[in-house]
């Protein structure tokens, strides 16, 4: 899962998709923005490995710089697959045998488990949270690892995601909340309580061993 382009950004790379290899003056008259809004933009755009920028050297005049999107950046615009993964999932759920639906729930399940729990290997319960929140965020999630005192000799670790993942499918069906709690208690080796999640109006999903 990627972090979300703010709305401008994404516009400003469907243009610049749209219009090909581009100046910076041409890309102002182009959007309407001021020479360094638009420098602004690219730079941020750039250093997020969407927009490439090439130097052109011609005769003895000052070479200027070209910009175009990169193969990430068209990956980017076109990275949309909620409508098909809520699709997919409500056909899933529909199976009306049990047991293949679970058996294909399952191979989801264990998929998922070898995706984020790779490096999750710690010795302690508290190191396996830490890694489990630095590889979910390397995959965009908004994570928080924490942790709360339960008594005077006692931390408990805490995952807390900041924002739902899932929202639209678990709008549709909690099932994919319990999934990604099997999936979470496999990778940490303990069971899980989801002691708030973003399903029932609270302001964050957050885990903790039960």
């Amino acid at each position: 899962m990627k972090s979300s382009l703010e709305h401008d950004d994404e516009q400003f790379l469907q243009s610049l998709q749209r219009l090909g290899e581009m100046t910076v003056p041409a890309l102002c008259a182009a959007s309407g923005v001021t020479a360094t809004a638009v420098r602004q933009r690219l730079n941020r755009l750039q250093s997020l490995g969407l927009v490439d920028r090439e130097t052109i050297r011609a005769g003895r005049g000052r070479p200027h710089h070209t910009y175009r999107i990169t193969s990430q950046g068209r990956s980017r615009l076109g990275d949309n697959y909620t409508e098909l993964a809520r699709l997919l999932w409500s056909e899933l759920s529909s199976i009306d045998e049990p047991d293949i639906r679970h058996r294909v729930t399952g191979r989801i399940r264990d998929a998922m488990v070898r995706q984020y729990g790779a490096n999750v290997n710690g010795p302690e319960l508290a190191s396996r949270f830490a890694q489990l929140g630095t590889a979910l965020s390397s995959r965009g999630f908004s994570v928080e690892v924490d942790s709360r005192e339960m008594t005077s000799h006692e931390m408990l670790p805490i995952l807390r995601e900041n924002h739902c993942p899932y929202h639209d499918l678990a709008q549709q069906d909690r099932g994919i909340c319990e999934l990604e709690q099997q999936v979470f208690e496999q990778v940490l080796g303990v069971p899980l309580t989801l002691a708030s999640c973003c399903r029932d109006g609270h302001h964050c999903c957050e885990f903790h061993p039960a």
